[in-house]
């Protein structure tokens, strides 16, 4: 529960480069759907676990019936990390494989009474990825995203122009702090469980941290740059941030991120357009003081 909140009040992203098949809506823009296909499926009286696209770096899963209690879902990869989502009765969320290959325990639990959950349904399956970066090109419970959605309709036109995924990185970056302010009373009522509605905080423009990163995970993984949320700890500190990957550099740590009062752009890549202290530079740099402990 504590991390659900902390997600609300900080930031969460991070990019990578890769190609897959998907859905162009302009030159430059591809969706790549999360769909229940339904060639694998697990299911009781309960809950259904759609589980066809396990290559693709996600499942579907559903509670099959209507209730008003709160029910979970937890994702245990290869790593051994427990991944907690929030669910809505009767509808399909698509949860994020990104543990890489290996074994993932699925699971669906319904709330009892206070903090007590039971397990509705449990399911162990194989999973083989097409690509490492494919749970990051495409929408999941976190980052909801289609071709429709007005972020994703900006990012194609503000990109119109970039030849690089470090440039795409840049413009969406500069677009989202100067469009967005931080809605200070959402802050103060946000409650566990809260998803970014985007097209909502693309009307609003303004939101919580949660919604910056879901705003540019959405922006960037539709113009191709595989984007990951990624939670850990910077110290002792529960932080969040943004890694990048360039072709060029491989993996580039800490290259958004929120600083718990603004979103700065910090990456030793971005030194010439950046104000940042050496110190900090030298610092966000450095990969060993990140320790990653959640990705999406």
């Amino acid at each position: 529960m504590k991390r659900n909140r902390i997600l609300g009040s900080l930031l969460i992203i991070a990019l990578m480069v890769g190609i897959l098949p998907g859905t162009s809506i302009s030159a430059k823009t591809k969706i790549y759907p999360t769909v229940a296909s339904g060639n694998r499926v697990k299911s009781n009286d309960q809950g259904t676990l759609d589980y066809s696209n396990t290559r693709d770096g996600y499942v579907m899963l559903k509670y099959n019936k209507a209730t008003g209690k709160t029910i979970k879902a937890q994702v245990e990869g290869p790593n051994k990390r427990i991944y907690t989502y929030t669910l809505r009765a009767k509808k399909y969320e698509a949860l994020p494989l990104t543990e890489g290959n290996g074994k993932y325990k699925i699971s669906l639990l319904l709330n009892i009474s206070g903090n007590s959950y039971a397990v509705a349904m449990s399911e162990t399956i194989d999973v083989i990825l097409s690509s490492q970066f494919a749970p990051y090109l495409r929408p999941n419970q976190y980052v909801n995203f289609k071709a429709s959605t007005k972020v994703v309709k900006k990012a194609a036109k503000i990109t119109k122009s970039c030849k690089t995924d470090l440039s795409k990185v840049k413009k969406v970056y500069k677009y989202v702090i100067k469009t967005f302010k931080y809605d200070k009373k959402l802050a103060k009522k946000v409650k566990v469980g809260y998803l970014p509605n985007l097209n909502k905080v693309y009307k609003k423009k303004k939101g919580i941290c949660f919604d910056y990163a879901a705003v540019m995970t959405a922006m960037l993984r539709s113009q191709g740059v595989p984007t990951k949320l990624v939670i850990g700890y910077t110290g002792n500190a529960y932080h969040a941030w943004i890694n990048v990957y360039s072709k060029k550099k491989g993996w580039i740590a800490g290259a958004i991120y929120f600083n718990g009062k603004k979103w700065k752009l910090m990456d030793p890549t971005f030194a010439s357009t950046s104000k940042s202290s050496k110190s900090v530079m030298k610092y966000i740099g450095n990969g060993r003081n990140y320790k990653a402990k959640y990705s999406y």
